[in-house]
């Protein structure tokens, strides 16, 4: 089971297409493994406090609301669990 809920959607007139990412507080750290995505990605904050991203041989850092992370394809990721409940949108590029 993902430890996330998830949604995708179209931005309308130009095919872009968005994840959305729902991370709530009752999850288990442990579910928030390490893991590399096919495709490079770019991350927007649009929810959460005390979250973090970290990148394979990096630290960690903080994930701020209304800031862009952008994540390599095939790079270790994760991301630590923070203090509210995060809301990503996420785009393959």
């Amino acid at each position: 089971m993902k430890p996330y809920i998830e949604r995708e959607e179209e931005q309308h007139g130009t095919g872009r297409k968005f994840l959305y990412r729902t991370f709530h507080l009752d999850l288990v750290d442990e579910e928030l493994v390490w893991h590399r995505d096919k495709k490079n990605r770019s991350v927007h904050v649009l929810n959460g406090n005390g979250w973090q991203l970290q990148l394979d041989d990096k630290l960690p850092k903080d994930l701020t609301i209304g800031q862009e992370y952008y994540i390599p394809k095939m790079t270790y990721h994760r991301v630590i669990k923070g203090d509210t409940t995060l809301v990503v949108r996420i785009e393959n590029i």
